[in-house]
């Protein structure tokens, strides 16, 4: 199998961008990344656009997103296709690019994945991200993402003894990181007192799906993050001589129920822990390996619950790990250090992406200062689709 590395990353701020419409926000983080890669007046090298993207029919009224974002960057004739997987969209688009690849049938790839969501109301929004849900015996009770974090945290609390202080703790890590992030959709630190212990912390930080409180979830958010991948191998490489490549080592992907009910045990999340160990396996790595980790947030118990299915700590001790600063951009294993979805946001299409955009900036030793991890040699993204039922794991490494 040939070796695909990341040759070229572009991102947009994520926030509300509701004054463009999906492929300007698209395009802007593809050129970008074009851009980043030293290609932008040689960008007919592209042989491959994989665009992720999960509402564009549903609220922005837009199909064709693949053939019109060719088309908008001047990319013809050049394949492309449109991956739909839910929030996990970003990263099925960039395991379908690998594969392209790593196949042999192409050279070149760019995955761009994007959303434009703030066009709606947040009752919209959170509605059109329950269309994930069974029609039947979910969607139709009323059930939502948020209902389901808060079901989960609770079955997470009264197993483990979590408190809503540990998710206060969590929430206060993500927004400290967020704050240096550039790109983040909050980029406004919060304190515990201010969020939890302070007297008006329970307006401040009402609940959303109790226990889960606003600070417990990620904004709805508009943005755009594009990659260009290339074959190590490639003639090709000769035109990316910009920036050191950052090789995609892993990549695993897994599903489970789509039918949370169904599972023997809700607080397994089957595909998270399938998906990793496939990706480590690919990469011959290991859990310990892994210098810093960008873990899908939507709600902060994710962060919980993933960095536990992933090996990096026992199940109902990854509270424990927050506590101590395990996880704090100067800890021993640094998680979200982009601000995560929690504070960076979560523009659905675009997150998975945006996940390895951070990989690569974290492993070029780019990040800005009071962001960057240190000496970092592999880096783990997981991208969460449904609520655990389809899940993507990719590892990038320094090591090209």
């Amino acid at each position: 199998m040939r070796k695909v590395a990341i040759v070229g990353i572009g991102h947009t701020v994520f926030g509300n961008l509701s004054e463009f419409d999906l492929v300007d926000v698209m395009s802007f983080a593809s050129a970008n990344a074009l851009e980043d890669a030293g290609i932008l007046k040689d960008r007919k090298i592209i042989d491959q656009l994989f665009v992720a993207n999960m509402g564009g029919g549903i609220i922005n009224h837009q199909t064709g997103i693949a053939s019109a974002l060719v088309s908008r960057i001047d990319l013809e004739p050049a394949m492309a296709e449109l991956v739909e997987n839910g929030p996990a969209s970003g990263a099925s688009a960039i395991k379908c690019g690998f594969a392209a690849i790593a196949s042999g049938m192409v050279d070149t790839v760019m995955v761009t994945g994007g959303e434009l969501m703030r066009t709606v109301t947040g009752w919209k929004g959170t509605d059109f991200v329950a269309t994930l849900l069974h029609p039947e015996v979910e969607y139709n009770y009323g059930l939502t993402l948020p209902a389901f974090a808060g079901i989960f945290t609770r079955m997470y609390m009264e197993r483990y003894g979590l408190t809503e202080r540990d998710l206060a703790l969590v929430a206060v890590k993500d927004h400290e990181n967020g704050a240096r992030n550039p790109y983040a959709h909050v980029q406004i630190p919060v304190t515990v007192e201010a969020i939890h212990e302070g007297e008006n912390a329970h307006v401040i930080n009402n609940y959303v799906a109790e226990p889960v409180r606003l600070y417990g979830t990620c904004p709805v958010s508009d943005g755009a993050a594009s990659l260009i991948l290339c074959a190590m191998d490639s003639p090709k490489m000769k035109y990316f001589t910009k920036k050191e490549p950052v090789l995609i080592s892993g990549i695993g992907s897994a599903t489970d129920t789509h039918c949370v009910h169904h599972r023997k045990d809700p607080l397994d999340l089957k595909a998270v822990h399938l998906g990793a160990e496939r990706a480590y396996k690919m990469a011959g790595l290991k859990p310990e390996d892994m210098s810093f980790a960008e873990l899908h947030d939507a709600f902060v118990i994710l962060e919980l619950a993933i960095s536990e299915e992933v090996g990096f700590f026992q199940k109902g001790k990854a509270q424990e790990a927050v506590r101590e600063g395990v996880t704090r951009i100067d800890g021993r294993l640094p998680i979200n250090t982009s601000g995560g979805l929690k504070a960076k946001g979560h523009p659905v299409g675009a997150t998975g992406v945006s996940q390895v955009y951070e990989l690569v900036k974290q492993l070029r030793g780019e990040a800005e200062e009071g962001r960057q991890v240190k000496n970092p040699k592999h880096g783990l993204a997981v991208n969460f689709g449904g609520f655990g039922n389809n899940v993507v794991a990719t590892i990038c490494s320094k090591e090209a």
